[in-house]
Formats: C-alpha cells, structure tokens, sequence
C-alpha cells in the first residue's frame, strides 16, 4: 500500500484573530490522532500546519489509501456454557455469534483460552482495515466538533433551509490524498480541490490545486497567500525590521500574533502623526495606536517614541500612498481623543477625585473603592511604620490614598489598561515626590509572571497592603479560587507577596502580616487568617519549583517555616550544596529516625537538658562531645550567613552518629536514663535542623 501526503482544507470567513493560531493547531493535530487511532497515519506520519483568515489547513505526511487489515479477538463465553457435552454449540453460543454476524459454522475453530481456572471461548479473525473516505470522514467529523471555538454561530447553507454551527461560515473543503480527491463532507460542502487565493491580489481565482505537496507553494504563487502562519509571521518580523528605517518598532508578541491573523499577505508601510502629540503621555498614544489601529509605534535609540508608526496592510498596490495617507487620517483622531483626556484629567488634582471612590462600588459584600481604600491606608502604614518608621508609613499613607483615584479620570475610563501609570502622571502634575508618583504606579505590580517589582519601599509598602487586602476581604467572604478559575486573580496577588518578601529580603513574617490584613476588616468578617498563609505558602512552594529546586529541597526548607522568606534561596543552595556530600544520605536517614523517636516519647520530656553525669555508654558522651564541638561552630558559620559552611560543619556528626545508634538504646526502662538520652536526641535535632529539616531528603 502506498502512503501519500493528505491534505484538507477549509475556506471559511474572516477567523477570529486571537484564536486562529490555537484552531489550526487544534484542527491539524485531531485530524493526524484520529487518522492514526484507525492506523491510517503511523506515529512518524508528519504534521505541517497552515491558518490564515480564511482557512484552515493540514498536511499529514504517509498516509495510506487503506489501513491494514487488523486481527480481532471477542471473548464470547466459558466453554462449559457454550457448548455441549458433544461438543456442539449451545443456543447462547449460537445467539452470541449471530448477534457478531457470523455463522454457527465456525463453532469448530473457535480458540479456547485458560483464565483462571476456566476455559473461554474466544472467535478470533481478521478485519479489513478502513478506507481512507471512511476514515478521513470520521476524523474530520471529531476535528471539527472538538476544535476550540470561542463563539459559535448558526448560519444557512445554500439550500436555504439546512444550518449549520461553527465558527464562521464555511465556503470551501479540499481533501487530496496526493493528487487524488477524497470524497468526503463537512458543514454541508463536498471536498474538491479547489481553492481562493488572496481577495484582491490573486493571479489565478479559483486555484485548483495540483496536489497535496504542492499546497503552499502553489497557494503563494498563484494565490498571492502565505497560507503558514509561522512564516507569515517572520515574514512581517522581518519587513518591520527593514521598514522601521533605524528605528526600533516596539516589542509585542500578542500584538505580532493578531496582526499575522488579520492578514494573508502582509505589506508593512511606513507612517507618521503630528510630532505635537507626543507631549502626550508615551504609554497613551502606544496603547491607542496598538489596541485600536494595530500598529507598531516606533522608538529611537534610547526607547523614546517617535511620531512614525509602522502598520502591515493585506494589500500590495504598486502605489501604496493612499493606503499610507489613509491611516495616517484614521490615526490622527485617536491621539486627539487621548489628548483631550489628558488635558481634561489634569484639570483636576487627583486628591479632588477620592471621594467619588465612595460611590463605586467594589464588591457587595465589601463595600465601595472608598472603603477598600481606608482599609489599604490602614494596612500600609502599619507595613510601612515596621520597615521605615513614622516617615515611609505617612508616604505609603499618601500613596495608597490616591493609588485609585485614577479610575475616575477619562484616559483609564478609556484605556483601563493605563491604571496606576495615569496616576503616576497626574501626581506628578499636581507635584507629588516621585516616591508617591512611582507607588502609585507600582502598587499594581508584579501584574503578571516575570513583572517587576515596585521600585522604592513606598511602592513595596502599598503593594503588600493592596494585595493582602484583597487576598484577606475575599478569603473572608469565601471567595476562594477552584480548579482553574481565579476571577479575582488571587493566585497572582499571592505569587506578588511572595515574590517581593522572597526577592527584596523584607524582615516581615507572614503570619503577622495576615493577621494585620484581617485586622482592618470589621470584627463581623470572615476569619480565614489560616487559610490564607496556607494559600500564600503554597505560591511559595510552587514557585520555588519552577526555578529548579526539587521537592525534596524546598520540603526541607519550607518545612521550618522560615520567618524571613529572603534567607529560603540562601537555605536551599545550602541544601544543595549539603545533598552532594557522602556522608548526607545517612545523617538525613539519621535525622529521620530521631525525629521518629522524638515524636513517640509520650511522657518524656526531650527538652530537658543532657545531664552530662548520666551518659553511660561511650558512644553517647562521644556524640555529646562531637555536638559540643561543632554546634558552635556552626551556629557561628549561619549567624555569619553561610549557610552551606553550617551544614558542611555538620556533616563531621557523622561517624558519632552512626556509632550512637549502633551502640545505644534509648528507649530502656530507666526512666532517668531514657529520659537524659532523649534530651541528648533533641538537642542533636535542633543543631542540625537549623538551616533546614535535613530529615526530608531521606530517601
């Protein structure tokens, strides 16, 4: 059987941009897993991808006309009731085979097989393996009803009374096996091996494709189409780069993406807007040029905008200076508009827009923005008075007083994506320090993975309080994030406490900040004061596993519960650096075993301390002496912070450890001596666990 390259196509209407590159991937993957569940396609069969706005396309490699033939076994029933003593077939047994469509005749070959201790009969034979219409119809079928559609419409086909529901409507279906067609169907259209090229710029419409292999070539050269999208998409990188003349067009890969969706053959031209509005604020005019028009602003050498913009036209007109005139006229009313609000928004000082918080409301059940805020205020000079003192506590006061008034003002109510950094300009203008300014745009960081942190502690101070305020008001109300839905983004306010009392080392406990987040909510709100630090710890540990440390590493730190979350990095290397000595395996195995025994000393007291009179065998005053000679030492390593050199200290425990256990019972029936040989356990537990509970990298 010969295996050929498949191609199928679908021509539809304009895709939605943001979800096209996730339905050809889709699409193209679910057609090769159903080809190859039905053996039609093998595992090394090759998957090319194509998606533009008007369709969808994948090209299989080494797919067979007809699968092969399959054996098929079906366990009919236990021989002792399929048939009689005489060895003929049972009326079950015959019942059974005409239900599987097969004659009675075949009782003789049947196979019997043990199981157990019973024999079973078992009608063993060979299937002829499917046809590639049967097959491709049955995986485009499942293609289709599993792709990832944002939106599904109802639409007519052309008999004017069928409908049917996808994304778009559909005009065209190719399917080539090689150069053949196969005969199959979807969304109420025949496969041909026809196609449409580019709407305006095609040399050939319809381009009636030659064969599968030839699909993109054929499709760019006489559909004037870049069918793939990752080639489309270095093809607009790379024009971008040649149009921008020196310049630098901003970097946005989301922005990048949807312009490759919106376009089959792109064209970037080069414009430019009137140099007076860039006394607007940089961030305004790039947001309105790239969620509005799709454009690329461009920067100079030193990051600063300039009045060009680059924008990727889906025609190429042998002059293209109207469609250059045209979007420089369509540009210039959106900067305007993002003028006038600027303009606008300055006539009023930010502190004149704090009231108005009291009449939006934040959640029924937590009351307004200008609650929220009062309750913000008051955590952030709390966090701020324990850092700084009275003077970082009155500046985070006044930055968390007008972090939100910029909601109100018309850029944000325009742009919302523009919060905080519109509030940093307006306290600017009504002339707050930069400290203030720079809080107020911070305090929303970091706003996604990777974000930076706030820059100055006024910044630090207000984003703790912000998010630990949220994290506190909606864990009170049972706001609580299930599965993958977090609507209030708690796991990344949390991620953010932990990022910035990990990363900038602040000499700040969890517990006691949680506890100062509950206590600025009335005594009537839900107390959850656990359940938030558990939330927190877990951010923590998790995204201590995304940098590479191992489970058994961050369980080891982590277990301890570290008040200063700035030493866990340090902790953990040491760790590490520990887990690669030889003797760590058995003072880890070692360290497990006496906290065992600690934990079952029910009526000891380990905390007592070692009675030196009382250590009867010379394996334990040797280990008491090892102790007393290293404790120090290491405990001078750690307070010196180095906290690899405190664990390589300990690792000399070693040999007077093993000899201990070797050597010595604890748990004897003398009280005093059990008791004077737990307390000598504990204080070895507690020199070793300084760092971390080394019994958590026991195998």
């Amino acid at each position: 059987m010969t295996a050929r390259t498949l191609l199928v196509e679908l021509l539809v209407e304009e895709l939605p941009p943001r979800a096209l590159p996730r339905l050809g991937e889709a699409f193209g993957r679910a057609l090769r897993a159903a080809l190859r569940a039905q053996a039609l396609a093998g595992e090394a069969s090759t998957l090319a991808v194509y998606a533009t706005p008007r369709r969808l396309a994948a090209q299989i490699g080494a797919v067979l006309a007809v699968a092969p033939e399959r054996a098929v076994s079906h366990k009919l029933m236990p021989v002792a009731v399929g048939l009689a003593a005489d060895g003929s077939a049972t009326p079950a047994l015959l019942k059974k085979l005409a239900v599987l469509g097969v004659d009675g005749r075949v009782v003789p070959s049947l196979a019997r097989r043990l199981e157990g201790k019973a024999e079973v009969l078992y009608l063993d034979s060979r299937q002829p393996g499917a046809t590639l219409a049967e097959g491709l119809q049955k995986a485009l079928d499942e293609a289709l009803a599993a792709l990832p559609i944002p939106k599904v419409m109802q639409y007519q086909l052309a008999d004017g009374w069928s409908s049917v529901h996808f994304v778009r409507p559909a005009h065209g279906l190719v399917a080539l096996h090689g150069a053949e067609v196969v005969p199959v169907r979807a969304l109420g259209l025949e496969a041909g091996r026809s196609t449409r090229g580019h709407r305006f710029e095609a040399k050939v419409d319809p381009v009636r494709l030659v064969d599968a292999e030839g699909y993109a070539a054929q499709l760019a050269e006489q559909g004037a189409v870049i069918a793939g999208f990752d080639a489309r998409r270095a093809e607009i990188r790379r024009q971008l780069s040649a149009a921008a003349a020196g310049l630098q067009p901003i970097e946005d890969a989301a922005l990048l993406d949807e312009v490759t969706a919106l376009v089959e053959r792109p064209n970037v031209l080069a414009c430019r807007f009137d140099a007076e509005f860039l006394a607007v604020p940089p961030e305004c005019l790039i947001l309105t040029m790239k969620a509005n028009q799709k454009y690329f602003p461009l920067l100079d050498a030193q990051g600063r905008l300039t009045n060009r913009f680059l924008v990727v036209a889906n025609v190429s007109p042998p002059d293209a200076s109207r469609v250059v005139q045209g979007n420089e006229r369509v540009v210039r009313p959106r900067l305007a508009d993002a003028r006038f609000f600027y303009e606008q928004d300055r006539g009023r000082t930010l502190a004149s827009r704090v009231p108005g918080l009291a009449r939006v409301v934040y959640h029924n059940r937590l009351g307004t923005l200008g609650e929220r805020v009062e309750r913000v205020r008051r955590l952030a000079r709390t966090i701020g008075a324990r850092l700084g003192g009275l003077a970082l506590a009155d500046l985070a006061d006044l930055a968390a007083t007008l972090a939100k008034a910029d909601l109100l003002t018309d850029m944000v109510g325009e742009f919302p994506e523009l919060q905080g950094i519109m509030g940093a300009y307006y306290a600017r203008h009504d002339g707050c320090s930069d400290a203030v300014a720079d809080a107020i745009e911070d305090h929303y960081k970091p706003r996604f993975a990777g974000d930076a942190l706030p820059r100055g502690e006024v910044g630090l101070v207000v984003a703790l309080a912000d998010k630990l305020e949220t994290l506190a008001g909606l864990f009170g109300i049972g706001q609580l994030p299930s599965g993958d839905k977090d609507p209030f983004a708690l796991r990344r306010h949390a991620l953010g406490v932990v990022r910035m009392l990990v990363e900038r080392d602040l000499p700040l406990a969890l517990p006691q900040l949680v506890a100062d987040a509950f206590g600025v909510f009335p005594g009537t709100h839900g107390q959850a004061q656990g359940e938030v630090q558990h939330f927190v710890h877990e951010r923590l540990v998790a995204s201590l596993r995304e940098q590479g440390w191992s489970a058994q590493e961050v369980d080891a730190v982590t277990a301890l519960r570290p008040e200063r979350w700035g030493d866990i990095p340090r902790r953990l290397a040491a760790v590490r650096a520990f887990a690669a000595l030889p003797e760590a395996p058995a003072l880890a195995a070692a360290n497990k075993r006496v906290a065992n025994i600690l934990k079952k000393s029910d009526g000891d007291d380990p905390h007592a301390p070692v009675d030196v009179a009382r250590l009867a065998e010379p394996a334990e005053r040797a280990l008491h002496a090892a102790l007393g000679a290293l404790a120090p030492q290491a405990e001078a390593a750690r307070a010196a912070g180095d906290l690899a050199g405190a664990l390589r200290t300990l690792a000399a425990l070693k040999a007077p450890v093993d000899a201990f256990f070797d050597g010595v019972m604890v748990n004897v029936d003398d009280t005093a001596l059990r008791t004077n040989r737990l307390a000598l356990l504990a204080e070895l537990h507690r020199t070793m666990n300084r760092v971390a509970d080394l019994s958590r990298l026991a195998a």
